[in-house]
């Protein structure tokens, strides 16, 4: 079983906080330019910190914790011992010449990545500013414009930080930028709400409709998660709702077929699109020092992927294979 981590939301708040010139900050791990699977056209994509699912198959092993993290590629590791003197909770040994680190100790503080010359260490988040990230975001707006694109803020769960990315999202819609929401929908329907308010787009993730299964491989419940899913329908945001295409987890007849009836559910138009398992998140595990949870699952074949398309189609549910 994956031990599910439990983060005190005193603590979020503390790093989610305001600076003093009253602009809002939040926790990003990565800035991705040119996405072309994160909504329509070409986009920027902001991947925010912190997550309340722990799935089995996370790929982003950096995105659960909402604070900053250390990570190791100790291949390249050349036990030059910089590390270890640079670091002021002294949380870092080394054990038969591989590098340990005493998690509990280590505060992220980036002493030691500055003086890893060989790359093998790097801090997993940043704090920002909403203007930091949309001076960034905002500098490839003609691409954005030629192709119908714009800025998604993905994660972990946005609406963890739902005051960072609404204020990120004001900036965009005032510049004219589409703004899309990639979210697991588990969040208070209040803050999803609020975001919705300044969302053009959503892409809006069902994992599992049996609430027990739903609770044993994400480590929530999926109650709040189907009544956000009603309530982004109607908002009048556009919807695509996808699914991480998990062999023997959600791909039974059953459970597609009540996912089908619970999209049709939504309204006219709202389309699928299956997420075929990969394993491609391994290695950041590993330099976490986490184990992997997924590791009994496999890649659905391409027939398996197929045979889960017809029954939506057969459903009268549009659907695609993303990638």
């Amino acid at each position: 079983m994956y031990p599910l981590a439990l983060y005190d939301h005193k603590e979020i708040e503390k790093v989610f906080n305001i600076v003093e010139q009253g602009e809002k900050t939040g926790i990003i791990f990565n800035i991705q330019k040119f996405s072309v699977h994160d909504g329509p056209g070409i986009r920027t994509t902001v991947f925010m910190k912190g997550c309340p699912l722990h799935c089995y198959w996370c790929s982003n092993a950096e995105s659960i914790n909402p604070k900053p993290e250390l990570g190791v590629i100790r291949e390249r590791c050349n036990n030059c011992g910089k590390c270890l003197k640079a670091c002021p909770e002294e949380a870092i040994s080394f054990d038969d010449n591989v590098i340990r680190f005493n998690r509990d100790r280590c505060t992220a503080c980036g002493e030691c990545v500055a003086v890893c010359f060989p790359g093998a260490l790097t801090i997993y988040g940043r704090q920002v500013t909403v203007g930091d990230v949309f001076k960034e975001v905002s500098r490839d707006k003609s691409f954005y414009e030629g192709s119908s694109g714009g800025v998604t803020v993905s994660g972990g769960e946005p609406l963890r930080q739902a005051d960072f990315v609404i204020a990120l999202f004001e900036e965009c819609r005032e510049a004219g930028i589409h703004t899309c929401l990639d979210t697991s929908g588990y969040a208070a329907s209040d803050v999803l709400k609020q975001v919705l308010r300044v969302t053009d787009y959503v892409l809006f993730d069902i994992k599992h409709m049996n609430l027990e299964t739903h609770r044993r491989v994400t480590g929530q419940p999926n109650t709040l998660i189907l009544k956000n899913g009603r309530m982004v329908a109607p908002s009048g945001a556009e919807m695509l709702c996808r699914i991480p295409l998990i062999a023997g987890v959600n791909d039974t007849v059953p459970n597609i077929t009540e996912t089908a009836r619970f999209v049709k559910s939504l309204g006219d138009g709202i389309q699928v699109e299956l997420l075929p398992y990969h394993r491609l998140g391994v290695a950041k595990y590993q330099t976490l020092d986490k184990h992997y949870p997924g590791e009994d699952y496999t890649t659905p074949l391409p027939e398996q992927v197929k045979a889960v398309k017809q029954i939506f189609e057969q459903l009268n549910v549009k659907c695609n294979i993303g990638g």
